[in-house]
């Protein structure tokens, strides 16, 4: 007699998985948090409060083949964090602040101890940015995925006034770019990191890539969220005129989507040095100096675009609340 635990779906684990993570969902409740984990829908109650004409910004993500170094590793939270930081970052680009946030966790066989600690990474996440874990799926397919190899994707909302959505329209030649560092990788590049350092001749995951920082530390560390910084300069009427969030197509693709028509950015390349991590990459894997451009980060997590003025102020409130400032370049004319 055939059941659906001898078709390689869990049932009991499932349930079992959702009373580990209730106390973990419960710590993101907010003001707007209504209803309870294991309804067929997430409740959210609006409140916009000052805001003269709300507008919701939404975006959907992942985190890639950073998911195979969790895997492989054994540790599964700070994935969770990165998911739901990427998520907050793409919105805080346009100038939204984070509402809610859902996620969908697909794997083959449901390990109930890794997908506790990845969710409870959502929910630190979560805690951190101000923002609802308001619900979310698993997904047991086994045929489809490999093992209890898992999959993420997370969707977040977030709220910003329309006269104060930043869209890079206001960008103008000559304003400049202050960059904002990266804790590593963040969540872009990854499959070419492992095929550089994890493929033929790997180096062990204890590898020190700098001293006191091992090789499995540098690649699993959590994307950071700029929501602080950035809405700490917004809160006090500095104005950004563009933001990019340093994802997959490096410094360059990524703030071309925000300047307009005509307009390009000129980098400093002696204004900051590759962290060891992207030095050792380039090394190893003999990489083009454009590739890494293309691929990565190469330490510089998001970019405010400001006039020169405003850049002043700017710079002053981030190195008074403790964060480390490149000034990066400029915005030029397009030849």
């Amino acid at each position: 007699m055939a059941d659906y635990k001898q078709a390689g779906v869990d049932i009991d684990a499932g349930e079992a998985l959702v009373h580990r993570i209730k106390p973990y969902v419960a710590e993101t409740r907010t003001a707007g948090s209504l209803g309870k984990l294991g309804a067929f829908g997430g409740f959210f109650r609006a409140d916009f409060g000052k805001l003269k004409e709300p507008v919701l910004v939404a975006s959907v993500d992942g985190v890639g083949t950073k998911l195979k170094i969790a895997h492989t590793s054994g540790v599964h939270h700070t994935v969770g964090q990165c998911l739901v930081n990427h998520c907050v970052d793409d919105i805080l680009a346009c100038g939204a602040r984070p509402l809610f946030f859902l996620d969908y966790y697909a794997t083959g066989r449901l390990d109930v101890d890794a997908a506790s600690e990845v969710i409870r990474g959502f929910t630190i996440a979560c805690r951190e940015n101000g923002c609802a874990l308001i619900g979310g799926e698993t997904a047991e397919m086994p045929g489809l995925y490999n093992g209890d190899e898992y999959d993420l994707s997370g969707t977040i909302v977030g709220v910003v006034d329309r006269e104060a959505i930043i869209d890079g329209s206001r960008i103008e030649e000559g304003d400049t770019l202050l960059a904002l560092p990266s804790t590593g990788l963040h969540t872009n590049g990854y499959s070419l990191a492992r095929h550089v350092l994890l493929g033929e001749n790997a180096l062990p995951l204890e590898y020190e890539v700098e001293p006191g920082v091992s090789l499995r530390d540098a690649l699993l560390a959590v994307h950071r969220s700029y929501l602080k910084p950035v809405t700490g300069l917004l809160d006090a009427g500095v104005e950004i005129r563009g933001i990019s969030h340093i994802t997959g197509g490096g410094i360059f693709g990524n703030t071309k989507r925000v300047l307009p028509e005509g307009l390009w950015i000129e980098i400093d390349e002696a204004a900051w040095q590759w962290p060891a991590l992207f030095r050792l990459l380039q090394e190893r894997g003999a990489i083009s100096h454009d590739e890494m451009f293309r691929a990565f980060n190469l330490g510089i997590g998001m970019i405010l675009i400001l006039s020169p003025t405003q850049a002043e102020v700017a710079r002053t409130k981030l190195a008074e609340a403790g964060e480390r400032v490149i000034e990066l370049g400029r915005v030029i004319r397009r030849a």
